[in-house]
């Protein structure tokens, strides 16, 4: 497995698993229809523009063979105005890759480019019915609140939980 930043031709392969990994994911939590009109040409045009963005970083694993098997994005959201800190976008992998520490090797990689930017506090939002919450717990996450969202006419709880420490993340590793 390798990790490295992305470039604009991984867009396809990004979109590819974002799309992929969100069907798998968030099915019975999210509705069906919405999951499956998730579009491939939509997500990479997302990802070009995402990829491109100032200040905000986006990271490929691949396996073996070069395929992209997971990404995520990190950066600061235009809503956080808390200084000295970042938002973990997103980390998405395909089903068959999870638990085998290519997350790990993704957050990793993220938190290592939040200390490059001198961030001591990120935040990452996660919907409370996604049961890879645990991940974040696991390296130290705690919640810092909970909001209402609406996806496809649907209310959820959005769990914002909060890392305070970033050597104490990167120690894990």
């Amino acid at each position: 497995m390798t990790i490295r930043k992305a470039g604009l031709a991984d867009s396809k392969g990004i979109a590819k698993v974002h799309v992929d990994s969100w069907r798998t994911t968030y099915k019975n939590i999210i509705p069906d229809e919405f999951l499956s009109n998730l579009s491939y040409d939509r997500r990479t045009d997302l990802w070009n523009d995402n990829i491109l963005k100032e200040g905000n970083y986006v990271f490929v694993a691949e396996n073996n063979d070069g395929d992209i098997i997971g990404f995520a994005d990190c950066g600061k959201r235009k809503s956080n105005h808390i200084p000295k800190s970042g938002d973990l976008t997103a980390i998405y992998l395909l089903e068959e890759y999870q638990g085998k520490g290519v997350g790990k090797g993704l957050l990793k990689q993220v938190f290592l480019q939040f200390e490059e930017l001198g961030f001591d506090r990120i935040f990452v939002e996660v919907l409370e019915d996604n049961k890879t919450r645990s991940f974040y717990e696991y390296y130290g996450a705690e919640i810092h609140r909970t909001e209402k969202i609406t996806i496809a006419g649907a209310e959820f709880n959005l769990l914002i939980y909060e890392w305070n420490n970033i050597k104490d993340v990167l120690s894990k590793f």
